[in-house]
């Protein structure tokens, strides 16, 4: 278990976000968790990492933005001879102060209590005494609900952490990797995917509508972890209809047409991260039809996937412009 407190500061990634820059977020990250010696051949293949659960705790210093409770899983991936670690943790989060048009009118970053929670830490530790150990390093949050409500700017903060790790058991001894040099080969898998959800337009109290995301790649496994990938996908976001009514209206100097299509489709590559039947995700995509130019023409998603079968897997990810997110989809799909 290590127990960590860190400080740091909000980044602005939005102008709405500038008036919350009035102190310097703290908070602390617990976590619990399994090292790993081996006994799976992904053990090995990922220089024997840990998994586990998580706890966080941040304070915004912020009367707008409020407080933050999170709980999820993560793990730990371990560099220059186990010294450096580098943590990648994903779960949800309860908002104590979300937006409210009587008592929180300012706050645009959360517009419902429940909100996904993301964490990228990279960490030096050192044994300390017995079987502590001491952890410092640098800590990367982010919140947001995926623009299912509205408001949502979401807030990514950055900061130092420092804490310190128990083990609970002395460690065991590690397996062997007997397979680095053996080449990995598969041929060239398609996929078909459907991520869906709903969604709300930035227009607050609007209402949430549902969204379907269909897409079609190819992946190539070139190594025992890596895949690449390589689609196109059509975007059914209905929340973007009334918008564009809206928009047409409120705004003629836009020249938005009431008529103008909603329907918007991308072309895309990616990068899959296997780890036994769970996967990271990463892609980076763009609209080659963007009638209704809300935002801009690059998009990209990370997500998780769970392998239920070799073939068939569900999951999670987050679609966003650069940092401001347009939708948290439900994945569902098949890799032939």
């Amino acid at each position: 278990m290590d127990v960590q407190y860190f400080r740091g500061n909000v980044l602005p990634h939005t102008d709405d976000l500038q008036h919350f820059l009035q102190g310097h977020p703290d908070g602390v990250l617990i976590s619990l968790y399994k090292k790993t010696y081996g006994h799976q051949e992904w053990e090995r293949a990922f220089n024997y990492p840990d998994y586990g659960g998580y706890f966080i705790f941040q304070d915004f210093k912020n009367d707008i933005l409020g407080k933050v409770y999170g709980v999820g899983a993560h793990y730990n991936f371990y560099f220059l001879n186990r010294k450096v670690q580098f943590k990648i943790a994903q779960g949800v989060a309860y908002t104590t102060d979300p937006h409210d048009k009587e008592t929180n009118s300012k706050n645009y970053a959360f517009g419902s209590k429940i909100v996904a929670n993301t964490n990228f830490a990279l960490n030096y530790s050192t044994p300390l005494v017995d079987r502590f150990e001491l952890k410092a390093g640098l800590l990367f949050t982010h919140f947001s609900n995926g623009r299912i409500k509205a408001p949502n700017s979401g807030v990514n903060s950055y900061g130092v952490n420092l804490g310190v790790t128990y083990n609970f058991q002395e460690p065991l001894e590690r397996q062997i990797d007997t397979l680095p040099k053996i080449k990995f080969t598969e041929p060239i898998k398609y996929n078909l995917v459907l991520r869906t959800g709903i969604s709300e337009n930035p227009i607050i109290g609007s209402g949430q509508k549902p969204f379907f995301h269909p897409a079609f790649y190819v992946d190539k496994r070139i190594s025992r972890k890596s895949a690449f990938q390589l689609g196109a996908e059509v975007f059914f976001t209905n929340s973007y209809k009334e918008f564009i009514k809206f928009q047409s209206i409120a705004y003629p100097e836009e020249n938005v047409t009431a008529d103008t299509d909603y329907k918007r489709a991308g072309v895309f590559v990616g990068y899959e991260l296997f780890i036994n039947r769970i996967s990271l995700e990463a892609q980076v995509g763009y609209y080659v039809y963007q009638p209704y130019k809300s935002d801009i023409p690059v998009y990209d998603r990370v997500g998780m996937k769970y392998y239920i079968t070799k073939k068939v897997f569900t999951g999670l990810s987050i679609k966003t412009h650069i940092f401001l997110a347009e939708a948290m989809e439900f994945v569902m799909g098949v890799r032939f």
